[in-house]
């Protein structure tokens, strides 16, 4: 793999973006689809940790809009509450359940993404007494050993031995979780965050790309480039800090979501030029080239 890493220029770039998206905004947003509250749910409640737990499960290969939607939609209808009650799903066929989420456009998978939201849901009924945080808990409310649990747990299904925490798991989903119940649900025992690796997915690696603080050259898939963006934010924040603490890895995924949906992924995929440069708050470290991003292929010459 012919990349390199700028971890000098990603210092500069993490410290501009940190501070844009906590004042106002990358291109003028610092909303994430997950931040609007269900109606009716209280924040730091078991109820929307739950909300968040479920629906970033599935949050894979979709639009993020549309997904956190529907499921403010599925929690908000008495028919379809219970998707969210660990011991409600424990009680229901899967078959049912499979059919409401459809009702809201919930499972873009149906059959899939019906198992994922089951599996996990029996899993803390049986394991956990339906509440994540006990899960957490005895875990030591250490993230790294989270994300290690989230991998090994398992359960057997037909003799065969089946994670407890389907995509949950994943080295996307899991620290992106961790983030959420950080930011989003407010989960304050939470330690070693600093330790969890930013949840690449394709925009994340397209901003990171853009900026030029994983640069070269490589044509091949999208996730043998997820370790070096990983590695490069890591090497980015060490020795910043943000109020009251050192930062982390994890502050900046919002605002390179940002930079990417609204603003990166509008560049040229083979010249760079990209419409929204002059009103781009990390605009000086931009560089050209091609930087093509799909769903499981990438192809970088910068």
């Amino acid at each position: 793999m012919g990349l390199r890493i700028d971890s000098a220029k990603g210092r500069q770039a993490a410290g501009k973006l940190h501070r844009a998206f906590a004042t106002t905004g990358i291109h003028g947003r610092t909303d994430m689809p997950e931040d609007i509250l269900p109606e009716g749910v209280e924040r730091g409640s078991l109820e929307q940790l739950l909300f968040i737990t479920f629906t970033v499960a599935i949050d894979y290969q979709r639009d993020a809009s549309t997904l956190w939607a529907s499921s403010r939609e599925s929690l908000r209808d008495p028919r379809t509450r219970y998707l969210y009650s660990p011991q409600a799903l424990h009680d229901t066929p899967q078959a049912t359940m499979t059919r409401d989420m459809q009702r809201y456009a919930l499972a873009k998978k149906p059959t899939k993404d019906a198992w994922i939201w089951h599996t996990i849901g029996v899993s803390f009924c049986k394991k956990w007494k339906g509440d994540p945080r006990l899960f957490l808990a005895d875990c030591g409310w250490n993230a790294p050993e989270v994300l290690r649990r989230l991998k090994e747990d398992t359960h057997l299904e037909r003799g065969r031995p089946v994670s407890d925490y389907p995509y949950l798991c994943g080295d996307k989903i899991g620290p992106l979780w961790l983030r959420m119940l950080r930011d989003n649900v407010g989960v304050t025992e939470l330690r070693n965050l600093d330790r969890v690796p930013i949840p690449v997915d394709v925009h994340v690696a397209r901003a990171t790309l853009a900026l030029g603080i994983v640069k070269g050259g490589y044509s091949g898939s999208l996730g043998e480039l997820f370790r070096p963006i990983r590695h490069a934010w890591f090497e980015s924040v060490r020795g910043l800090s943000v109020p009251g603490r050192e930062m982390m890895a994890l502050d900046v995924d919002e605002p390179l979501w940002h930079l990417s949906k609204y603003g990166c992924a509008a560049r040229d995929t083979q010249s760079g030029l990209c419409p929204h440069i002059r009103s781009c708050e990390v605009r000086e470290f931009c560089i050209p080239g091609t930087i093509k991003v799909g769903t499981g292929i990438a192809e970088v010459r910068t």
